[in-house]
């Protein structure tokens, strides 16, 4: 995929563009892609805000994903 990255006076990228072919692609796979929402209803931030911070007072919870992998193939 042939991207291009649209840039503020900065150098912070602020937009990606996708060929338009590509975007069809997309939306032939994602039909719903158009009506992403990108704000969180306030129960799912309320869910992860309250992970963040058991993670925060429970850093040993805290594990290499290759573990998971490991305890996954058992």
């Amino acid at each position: 995929m042939k991207v291009q990255y649209v840039s503020d006076e900065k150098g912070r990228v602020t937009a990606v563009q996708v060929p338009i072919e590509e975007w069809d692609l997309i939306k032939s796979k994602y039909p719903d892609v158009d009506n992403i929402d990108t704000s969180l209803p306030p129960w799912q931030k309320d869910l992860i805000d309250a992970r963040l911070d058991d993670l925060k007072n429970n850093p040993d919870r805290i594990r290499p994903i290759s573990e998971l992998f490991e305890e996954l193939d058992k």
